[in-house]
């Protein structure tokens, strides 16, 4: 095993802040929400979105309910400028959205953004520049004073296309590379930029702190972000926005922590699509709001519309353990959480109020747009509870509890031979091979029953010993008549145990189930089913299932 030199690696350095805040505050409401997916998504893409993908992409961002789109990086290649000027020109930009641009503080390449611009009611333009120590002292070899002045250089340049300009401009600005900046050059260059602007409640300055790289634990980002919080000037009209991605992992957990350290704003994607690892995902942001009781303001009722259109267009397949929208996310093959799961729904079902408690299940999957077919799947792992779910969502059989484990061990038996995952269709045949087709020493042909008022008759008919016999026997029911008339002719010895039925089928093809436990006399227990329009043949027909099951 190779050894990694002792002092390649340092531990990110604490944030000494004895009286942070953020540790016994709550999310309250949603931040505002702004997709970079047509940008910092779309520049980590293989394949970048053409411009039918990007006017795909765009609608659906519009449908979801976000109010703020950073739509590329306009002067930086044809195809970022012409899909800005589409937009604008066949108007497909609503009143009430706001768009993004991203641009570097020279002066050609905000022209070029304010000439794609031209017509745009309202827009942010994000300019920025690395701040970091290893940036300052690797890439660009600036001294903090240059690094400062570069900055404000570009808000100057905003600010003078800003005066041509028929409409709104709002700045956002980025030191770059936050989480490798020292907290007070941080806040001394978002100072200057926000000073030379001309901050007040009418010019309001997003100042976006992004963890271009993660590099520390999430409690520490939160630490940077309250820290900030109080030290930039005029702080109640700064808008603090995180943009964070995802390279140890935390991304979600550093964006919910700086919201409880004071953060308006999230910058994310659908689905964490972005530079490495990717950026925050917003989907799951959102949702686990929604599973506090928070209004996201965004909408993901219909999670399947939402994949589909993404994966289109970014080429990108989606994990299936992915949060809340995962093909496998609403799916239990564990036998404990089948059973769990299934209680669940059924007291969900029962109760009055709408609260969710159904174990595993952290949202109703309904509430996304998916359903309940697919929440309970087959595989050697799955319980007793499992199987019987799926043979009466599917197909209308309801087990009682107590056939539960022997169905189970019978379809257990075959998933390790398979080792795989059964389809539905595939345990409906075990179930009917196994208790519908079982190998006969004794066959049912005819039944007539004849009910009195003390007492039923029957008159069975069955094939035994290559015979057919016809019996009569009487008792306090179909059942047990037959029983009292196979004990003429029948050898082994056996009792009824118990007894259930239920129609299944719609009314007009509706057909009676019937289940039968026998003991026999070495106390083997074990089910038989029949199938009848007839509730005393399907009963008659459980019992010859259950007898040819018990003594072969």
């Amino acid at each position: 095993m190779n050894q990694i030199p002792i002092g390649k690696y340092k531990p990110y350095p604490k944030i000494e802040m004895p009286n942070r805040k953020w540790p016994n505050n709550s999310i309250t409401k949603a931040p505002i929400w702004c997709s970079v997916d047509l940008r910092d998504g779309n520049q980590a893409l293989i394949n970048p979105m053409n411009m039918e993908k990007k006017l795909e992409l765009f609608t659906l961002l519009l449908k979801l309910g976000f109010k703020e789109i950073e739509v590329g990086f306009p002067s930086a290649s044809k195809v970022e400028f012409d899909f800005l000027r589409r937009l604008v020109e066949k108007n497909l930009i609503p009143n009430d959205v706001k768009i993004q641009v991203l641009v570097q503080a020279r002066e050609h390449l905000i022209a070029k953004t304010f000439e794609a611009l031209k017509g745009v009611k309202k827009a942010t333009v994000h300019i920025y520049n690395s701040t970091s120590v290893a940036q300052r002292k690797i890439v660009f070899g600036k001294s903090k004073e240059e690094i400062i002045a570069l900055a404000l250089e570009g808000v100057d340049l905003v600010k003078k296309y800003e005066k041509e300009h028929d409409g709104e401009i709002f700045l956002e600005y980025s030191p770059e590379s936050f989480t490798g900046t020292e907290l007070e050059f941080a806040a001394e260059i978002s100072n200057a930029v926000t000073a030379r602007w001309g901050i007040s409640a009418d010019r309001k300055v997003i100042i976006n702190l992004p963890a271009t790289v993660e590099m520390s634990t999430p409690n520490i980002y939160a630490d940077q972000i309250e820290w900030m919080s109080e030290h930039l000037d005029n702080r109640e009209h700064v808008l603090i926005s995180t943009h964070t991605h995802n390279d140890r992992g935390t991304s979600i957990a550093a964006t919910e922590l700086a919201l409880l350290a004071g953060a308006d704003r999230v910058e994310g994607t659908l689905l964490s699509n972005g530079e490495r690892t990717g950026n925050v995902d917003i989907i799951t942001l959102a949702l686990n709001m929604t599973s506090q009781g928070l209004e996201s303001g965004l909408d993901f009722s219909d999670v399947n519309t939402v994949l589909e259109v993404v994966e289109r267009c970014t080429e990108l397949p989606t994990h299936p353990r992915h949060p809340y929208v995962g093909e496998l996310v609403y799916t239990a093959f564990s036998g404990s959480h089948q059973d769990a799961i299934n209680k669940g729904l059924a007291y969900q079902k029962s109760k009055k109020d709408p609260f969710w408690e159904v174990p595993y299940l952290p949202i109703d999957p309904k509430d996304v747009g998916r359903t309940y077919e697919s929440v309970i799947r087959i595989n050697s792992q799955s319980g007793k509870g499992g199987i019987a779910y799926i043979l009466e969502k599917n197909y209308g059989y309801q087990l009682p509890k107590a056939m539960h484990p022997e169905i189970g061990r019978i379809v257990q038996t075959v998933t390790d031979e398979k080792g795989r995952e059964l389809e539905p269709k595939e345990i409906l045949e075990i179930f009917t091979k196994t208790y519908f087709h079982p190998k006969e020493h004794i066959s049912f042909v005819d039944l007539d029953v004849k009910a009195h008022k003390a007492k039923t008759e029957c008159t069975l008919t069955y094939k035994y010993n290559d015979k057919e016999i016809i019996a009569s026997g009487e008792g306090n029911g179909p059942i047990d008549a037959c029983k009292n008339a196979l004990r003429k002719k029948y050898k082994n010895k056996f009792t009824i145990n118990s007894y259930y039925e239920h129609s299944c089928g719609g009314k007009s093809s509706a057909k009676a189930v019937a289940y039968i436990e026998l003991q026999t006399d070495n106390t083997i227990s074990c089910f038989g089913v029949g199938t009848d329009t007839s509730i005393a043949t399907a009963s008659i027909k459980a019992l010859f299932s259950a007898l040819n099951r018990a003594f072969n």
